[in-house]
C-alpha cells in the first residue's frame, strides 16, 4: 500500500523484452534505498512494482502483460521521468490517502493553463470510471496523491500546487499527455457491497448510508 505521497522522481534506464513481457531498470534518483530489498513494493508512476534486483542508483522490476495492457509502460523509455514512492510503513504519516498501486485506467489532459501559482488541469477520464470520482474528493494522478476541484462531463478538474508541480512529474504534463489513474478504493469496495444480494435484515443499505451520511 501507498500513500500517493511522492518520495522522488527517478527516470528509465533500459527496457528489455523478456518473452513477452518487460523487464525495466529504472534510476532512483534520491530515493532512499538504503532500506529496499528484493520483493519489496515501489509504486512508479502509480504502478505498483516489485523489486526484483537491487543497485546502487535503482532497481530492476518485471511487468507482466496484464500491466502492459492496462499501463503506458510500453511506451516507456529510457530517459523517461517517473514519480517514486516506496511501500507505505505501519508509522508512515498518511499525508495522502490509501493507494494501492493498481492503476485503474489511463485518463488524457484535455487542457491545461495557469492560475495564480497553480497549474490547472481538465483530465478526460474513461467513461466505466467516472462514476468512482466525486467533486473534492481523491484520485491518484501517476501516483501521485490529488484532490479533485469539480467534475466535468468527461472527468474532472484539479490544481498542482508548487511544492507538488515542482517534487513530481506532473509540471510536464501538457494537453494530449496520458496519465495512470487510480480511483478511491472505498467508492469500489461500497459500490460492490451493495450491489450484492443481502439478507432482509441487512441495516447496508443505500437509505441507511444516506440517513447516515455516507451516502446522497
Amino acid at each position: 500500500m501507498f500513500t500517493g505521497i511522492i518520495e522522488a522522481v527517478g527516470k528509465i534506464a533500459s527496457t528489455r523484452s523478456e518473452q513477452g513481457d518487460l523487464r525495466l531498470r529504472i534510476n532512483t534518483g534520491n530515493l532512499d534505498l538504503s532500506d529496499v530489498k528484493l520483493g519489496d513494493s515501489i509504486a512508479t508512476n502509480g504502478v505498483c512494482l516489485t523489486v526484483v534486483a537491487a543497485h546502487a542508483d535503482g532497481f530492476e522490476a518485471d511487468v507482466s502483460r496484464e500491466s502492459l495492457a492496462h499501463t503506458r509502460i510500453a511506451q516507456w523509455a529510457p530517459g523517461t521521468r517517473v514519480n517514486l514512492e516506496k511501500a507505505m510503513l505501519p508509522t508512515t504519516r498518511m499525508g495522502g490517502h490509501i493507494v494501492s498501486g493498481h492503476v485503474d485506467g489511463v485518463g488524457v489532459v484535455r487542457g491545461r493553463k495557469a492560475d495564480a501559482r497553480s497549474i490547472h488541469f481538465d483530465i478526460e477520464v474513461p467513461a466505466d470510471l467516472r462514476r468512482y470520482i466525486a467533486a473534492k474528493g481523491s484520485v491518484t494522478v501517476d501516483g501521485v496523491s490529488l484532490t479533485t476541484n469539480a467534475l466535468t462531463a468527461t472527468g474532472f478538474e484539479l490544481n498542482i500546487v508548487p511544492h507538488t508541480a515542482q517534487e513530481t512529474t506532473l509540471a510536464d504534463l501538457e494537453a494530449g499527455a496520458e496519465v495512470h489513474l487510480e480511483v478511491d478504493v472505498i467508492a469500489r469496495y461500497l459500490e460492490q457491497l451493495l450491489g450484492q444480494k443481502t439478507h432482509d435484515e441487512s441495516r447496508l443499505t443505500p437509505a441507511f448510508l444516506a440517513e447516515n451520511g455516507f451516502w446522497k
